[in-house]
C-alpha cells in the first residue's frame, strides 16, 4: 500500500515506512520532528523542473509529464521504493508542499502503482 502525506502532518502507526521525496529539506522542520525513515532526494524532481514548475497549478500538466520522463531514468530508485513497500506493508511518501492536490508525491505514487 502506498500512502501520501505532508511531512508537516503528525506521524502515525499506519504510515509504517516514511520516505521524504523532496529534493530540499522542508522549511522549519527539525529532523527529529519529521520522523522519516529515509530521505530519497534523488527520486525528487530535478532542480530545473522544480524551479520551472514553481507550484504554478497552470503548469501542473507539463510538470507531471516532465517528472514522469525523469522517473523513467530512475528505475532503480522506483524498484527500491517498491521493495520497501513489500518489506514494510505500507510506504508513505512524504512531501513538504502546501498544495496537497498538486505535488510530486502524487505523480510518484501513480508511477509506482502503474509499474507494479
Amino acid at each position: 500500500m502506498i500512502r501520501i502525506k505532508r511531512v508537516y502532518d503528525r506521524a502515525s502507526k499506519e504510515d509504517c515506512w516514511r520516505v521524504l521525496v523532496d529534493r530540499l529539506w522542508p522549511r522549519g522542520m527539525k529532523k527529529e520532528a519529521a520522523k522519516i525513515d529515509l530521505w530519497m532526494k534523488d527520486i525528487a524532481p530535478s532542480d530545473a523542473l522544480r524551479k520551472s514548475y514553481g507550484h504554478d497549478v497552470k503548469k501542473w500538466p507539463s510538470f507531471q509529464m516532465n517528472y514522469r520522463t525523469e522517473l523513467k531514468k530512475k528505475k532503480h530508485l522506483l524498484k527500491e521504493l517498491r521493495s520497501m513497500e513489500k518489506e514494510h506493508g505500507t510506504l508513505t511518501l512524504l512531501f513538504g508542499a502546501k498544495d496537497e492536490a498538486h505535488n510530486q508525491a502524487l505523480v510518484l505514487a501513480e508511477v509506482l502503482k502503474q509499474t507494479e
